[in-house]
């Protein structure tokens, strides 16, 4: 039996969500597997039931724990037997009881999201709504992206540069806004969620709605909404770079009305959009100094692994580590 058939016989006897060191000690257990090689194979069963999430094998689904860090296993085969009504409500129930202390918070995430962009050549800055004029208007919210991204046309000859600029220097940038959360877990949270992404969005000619944590079950009707809406999901990882897009957003025109009002009300994004502009109009001699000046005013983001593995510690966001691999 191979490590993996160890841990699919496991979650074959348990039947309900189960914790990766509760399969580890199944297995153990029951001499389904023989560790000998490897310090730390409890965390080898970690990574391995996280490359079953990763690899979109069907076999495995998995819900967030709410009684600890981490995540519960289960076979998809039994998803129909299991109530996750319960671990809803205990979440409800732990959120108004008590703020955990050992939690990340929504921004912590805008560094990963920035790595992960930042690798797909994409330019991309917070846009905080607080600090807006008539912050306090909460309405202020559902016009704010919580991020902004601009990817350029990657052209190397200079003459085809300066002919698609006279062209059409719409077709030489592509404008995407993201709103970001920690998870979503149930049907309200992503209706609600996915809905201020289409508010928030409604300008750029592209709209993400990320989550870090994203329930298995809300598959199809993240697929419904995205058909129907056109604001792709991302799922985004702790590794920033094994982030994934789940939906592909749709492209629509720049609605520049909602893009002036932006400018008026936010001074960074205003700063973002003038420096957009003035890369497109600049001339090739000064291109290097204007687009230095954008990469310096967006936002930062991680230059190493172990970089990225110490943040998610500091920021208490759940980091799987693949390292400990048999």
């Amino acid at each position: 039996m191979t490590i993996k058939e160890a841990i699919l016989k496991s979650l074959e006897d348990l039947k309900v969500p189960s914790a990766h060191n509760i399969i580890y000690k199944h297995i153990i257990e029951k001499s389904y597997y023989i560790f000998t090689k490897g310090k730390t194979p409890e965390s080898t069963i970690a990574a391995l039931l996280g490359d079953f999430i990763r690899d979109n094998d069907t076999r495995v689904k998995r819900i967030k724990n709410i009684k600890g860090r981490g995540y519960l296993y289960y076979l998809s085969k039994y998803e129909n037997e299991i109530s996750f009504e319960e671990n809803v409500i205990s979440t409800k129930e732990t959120k108004k009881s008590q703020k955990m202390k050992n939690s990340y918070n929504e921004r912590d995430l805008h560094k990963l999201l920035s790595s992960y962009l930042k690798n797909q050549n994409i330019y991309a800055k917070t846009i905080l709504h607080e600090e807006s004029k008539n912050s306090k208007d909460d309405h202020q919210k559902w016009i704010h992206s919580d991020m902004i991204g601009i990817e350029f046309l990657q052209l190397t000859s200079p003459v085809n540069k300066a002919f698609m600029k006279i062209l059409n220097k719409a077709d030489t940038f592509k404008i995407t806004s993201y709103e970001i959360k920690k998870e979503i877990n149930t049907d309200y949270e992503l209706k609600k969620s996915y809905f201020q992404a289409v508010s928030n969005s409604s300008w750029a000619n592209y709209g993400y709605l990320v989550a870090l944590e994203i329930s298995d079950n809300l598959r199809d009707e993240m697929e419904r909404l995205n058909q129907s809406f056109g604001i792709g999901i991302i799922e985004l990882k702790s590794n920033p770079y094994e982030s994934r897009i789940l939906f592909q957003a749709k492209y629509k025109e720049l609605d520049f009305k909602t893009i002036d009002k932006l400018c008026r009300v936010n001074e960074k994004y205003e700063k973002f959009i003038e420096l957009i502009e003035r890369i497109l109009t600049i001339d090739e001699r000064n291109y290097k100094s204007i687009e230095k000046e954008l990469s310096d005013f967006c936002d930062s983001y991680f230059t190493s692994d172990s970089e990225i593995e110490k943040y998610c510690e500091e920021k208490f966001i759940p980091y799987e580590d693949k390292k400990n691999y048999e």
